[in-house]
């Protein structure tokens, strides 16, 4: 559509700038939309505009799709950001923050913010996307009740969530679900109401919206669909959600999540032509030819637009027309891939069926996966996938162009390989038969061929593409496809993105921690189907992993694998080279009595020990104990009060520790008092990787707390408090964490700091290079700068160790597990062997 209005461009201003750069180009609007606009006018001609950016939002632009993960605590504010300060000052834009426009003045060619500054312009980029809608019931207007579009909204919940108690969320689309599933993450009861009968019906049929709706249920959601709101209750703040069948669901905190309407007051105010949204042509031109709209906010031919893709259509067609080559946009054909609460969904097209229309469906229950692939004149005009959208692309491209499928309609429903391959063909295959305008990532409208310029480029891995395109940067759904166009570009010359957790996966360790809370895996075998394990049980590198992060995950309901540990982690004791096992009883921060030295004593007499040493750990370790003898060894020493020391284990081996300000001249502090402590709350938790603590009573660290995963240094102010050191063959010295004044901090930050080493290392992955890698500003910023966090942390680990400080020699001693210790099962060294059968 074109407009003939009644504004006049920058050339017929007496003030017109004669001078290319010094046009000067104002955007309100500092999302996504808004933002792009920009990059892609400055990909064309970067000295064109002199450019201010107005944003409502107190916020650099980030990414709004991926607000959901910040709510499940997936990822952070900082992993999200999109364009940061740096960007801003590169491009010399000048970002004024927080700082609403509130009016357009056409004629004098200004705009006006909140806090009364003018700025003039020669172009208008209004990018004010959309504004949620609030179903007109009473008591929409209470306190508790908010929306789900900003960074304000997820804080919002979080502060609830953490609070407590119960939520409603009114609205079964993705939004909707998404908030749902991150304050269940959260752990508020959750109840979600939706109007119509199907689940994201206007991206899922019938069949897929019932599966998605048995999966979030099975996940403790509950689902009410059907569901009309009447009114919401409470007095002075939310208390419930009454419905128009008289039930009422009690609720402290209410999610409005029911749509979104493009947000025009700001044009409508100014005078220019507003329908459903601001009204643009095909170059995204107002009514008036010196004001431009991109984005939710704007209307083109009678259409309006919730989707990432056609806003990025939008943008390209807007700097094109702009400062380049007219192109124009012609309107979108959309499809929608995303990830539902850890849920793989995918839909495009017309779905609706009908006269004329041939429905193609794939049921695979077992694997919980549903396609449906709707045909009209042999051609695709409608596509659902449920559980596995891996050919998703290959369909909207069919889909887009319009081809011919006749030749491949017993197949099609297969996917792209089975299609074109008539087999299994290889993924490579399979995107290098797409054109170069398929799309490969939806989040942020990239196509294949602007994917294969980035890594023609010099783009050699995967990191280097999603820094360049931003293929693969958002949700990571197009992972695997980018990963496929960089082998099939560059062969082995590929650089290796992060470790995969071992041959029988593609996913690293990061990606299985997140997918096992994402999704609620809660067992070995669930992980391995849901995460698609190339192998039938795994192997060794994987499955005591993933025992670990189920065991991290869940604690108290996940059952602990034994068969999925180390042999010394399976029988509790350390195997020596000649079949004998070594025991280490637990000695609170290194001190003992002469009760435990008598069992001690009384232990080594008895089952004939070769050799007492004494460790660098402060502890007493007894060599030679065969392998039957273990169980009646532990009954002894728990006799005396002695519990294991998890020598053997992935653990918290021990706390060392000097006199302290009992007996040394030097103390400041009573470090070993606090060693006891330290080792009390901390004994029996499961670790990535053993983890050793020390305590030294004054800066001359006779504990050697310097080269210890936590090591405290007691001065006359506090406590100083060092993370990361590693005393093994790769000598580390410990990073400074903070000081702090009490003992009690000092214990929570000890907490803290094992609760987040628990969560994110990966398994066999000591605290020296995990900090390595992590930086320890990020431990920093989780520990110490973030006090809230820091309490979270520290909760969430004394409420694991509440149900992992069973001593497992008792359990072993009263007959557990028996069979761990028949001597048909002990290894024998071949000498011994030989030697046994001379006699």
């Amino acid at each position: 559509m074109d407009f003939q209005g009644t504004g006049i461009g920058a050339e017929d201003r007496d003030d017109a700038p004669d001078t290319v750069g010094t046009q000067r180009l104002v955007v309100i609007g500092n999302g996504m939309a808004g933002c792009r606009a920009v990059e892609e006018i400055l990909a064309r001609d970067p000295g064109r505009f002199r450019i201010t950016i107005f944003g409502a939002e107190p916020h650099v632009n980030y990414n709004r799709i991926m607000l959901s993960p910040v709510l499940a605590g997936e990822k952070s504010f900082d992993e999200i950001v999109i364009n940061d300060a740096a960007w801003y000052a590169d491009n010399g834009i000048e970002l004024v923050a927080g700082d609403p426009v509130v009016a357009i003045d056409r004629a004098a060619r200004t705009v006006s913010a909140n806090s009364g500054r003018t700025v003039g312009y020669d172009r208008l980029l209004i990018a004010t996307g959309s504004d949620p809608f609030i179903i007109p019931v009473p008591g929409k207007d209470l306190p508790g009740v908010i929306s789900f579009r900003d960074m304000k909204d997820v804080d919002a919940m979080l502060a609830a969530a953490d609070r407590g108690g119960d939520a409603v969320v009114i609205g079964g689309g993705l939004l909707g679900l998404e908030a749902a599933h991150g304050l269940s993450l959260r752990g508020m009861k959750v109840t979600v109401l939706h109007l119509m009968p199907t689940l994201m019906e206007r991206q899922l049929d019938e069949a897929a919206g019932w599966l998605l709706k048995t999966e979030l249920e099975r996940r403790g959601q509950t689902i009410l669909t059907g569901a009309d709101t009447a009114a919401i209750v409470g007095d002075g703040k939310v208390e419930g959600v009454a419905l128009k069948d008289g039930s009422t669901i009690p609720a402290s905190l209410v999610v409005m999540a029911v749509g979104i309407r493009p947000s025009t007051a700001l044009a409508r105010a100014a005078g220019l032509a507003v329908g459903r949204g601001i009204q643009v042509d095909d170059h995204m031109v107002t009514s008036d030819p010196a004001i431009l709209a991109v984005g939710e906010c704007v209307e083109h031919d009678g259409q309006v637009y919730g989707l990432v893709a056609p806003l990025w259509e939008m943008c390209r067609a807007l700097a094109d027309g702009l400062v380049a080559e007219p192109s124009g946009y012609r309107g979108s054909v959309t499809s929608t891939k995303l990830k539902v609460s850890g849920i793989d969904v995918f839909s495009a097209g017309d779905f609706s069926g009908g006269d004329g229309a041939e429905d193609i469906v794939l049921r695979d229950a077992a694997r919980g996966v549903y396609k449906r692939v709707v045909l009209r004149e042999d051609k695709v005009v409608g596509a659902v996938l449920y559980g596995d959208t891996a050919d998703g692309s290959w369909y909207f491209d069919l889909l887009r162009k319009g081809d011919d499928v006749s030749s491949i309609r017993d197949l099609i429903i297969f996917g792209q390989a089975f299609a074109q391959g008539g087999g299994q063909a290889a993924p490579k295959a399979a995107v290098a038969a797409l054109s170069d305008d398929a799309e490969i990532c939806g989040c942020n409208g990239v196509s294949k061929g602007r994917v294969v310029a980035s890594i023609q480029a010099g783009a050699c891995s995967l990191d280097a593409v999603r820094a360049t395109c931003k293929a693969s940067a958002s949700c990571g759904s197009c992972t695997g496809l980018v990963e496929n166009l960089l082998a099939l570009a560059l062969g082995d010359a590929v650089e290796s993105g992060p470790k995969t957790i071992c041959k029988c996966s593609s996913f690293t360790h990061d990606d299985v921690r997140r997918e096992i809370v994402a999704q609620e895996l809660r067992s070995i075998p669930e992980v391995m189907q849901k995460l698609h394990w190339t192998t039938p049980d795994g192997c060794s590198s994987c499955r005591p992993a993933l025992n670990y992060y189920l065991l991290c995950a869940w604690p108290g309901a996940y059952v602990d694998d034994q068969q999925s540990r180390f042999v010394n982690e399976r029988l509790h004791a350390n195997i020596q080279k000649d079949g004998t096992y070594s025991v280490v009883p637990r000695m609170w921060g290194g001190l003992t009595n002469p009760r435990e030295l008598r069992a001690i004593a009384d232990v080594v007499e008895k089952y004939d020990a070769p050799m007492v040493k004494v460790t660098g750990g402060q502890r007493l370790d007894i060599f030679g104990i065969r392998k039957e003898d273990l169980p009646a060894v532990w009954a002894d020493l728990n006799a005396a009060g002695m519990v294991s020391g998890h020598a053997y284990g992935k653990a918290l081996r021990t706390v060392k520790t000097c006199v302290g300000s009992e007996w040394c001249r030097f103390g400041t502090q009573d470090s070993t008092g606090l060693g006891v402590k330290a080792e009390k709350m901390s004994w029996g938790s499961w670790m990535p990787h053993k983890f050793k603590i020390a305590v030294s009573g004054c800066p001359r660290n006779c504990a050697e707390a310097t080269i210890k995963d936590f090591g405290v240094i007691c001065v006359d102010s506090g406590y100083e408090l060092h993370v990361g050191g590693n005393g093994g063959i790769k000598l580390r010295g410990t990073d400074l964490l903070c000081k702090v004044a009490t003992e009690q901090q000092a214990l929570d930050h000890i907490a803290a700091f094992i609760q987040l080493y628990r969560e994110e290392a990966w398994y066999l992955e000591r605290t020296a290079p995990w900090i390595e890698r992590v930086g320890i500003d990020h431990v920093r910023r989780r520990i110490v700068e973030d006090a809230v966090g820091r309490e979270a942390l520290t909760a969430r680990f004394l409420f694991s160790q509440s149900f992992s400080q069973d001593d497992p020699w008792a359990a072993r001693a009263a007959g557990k597990d028996r069979e761990q210790h028949a001597h048909l099962g002990e290894f024998r060294p071949l000498e011994i062997l030989a030697a046994e059968g001379a006699r």
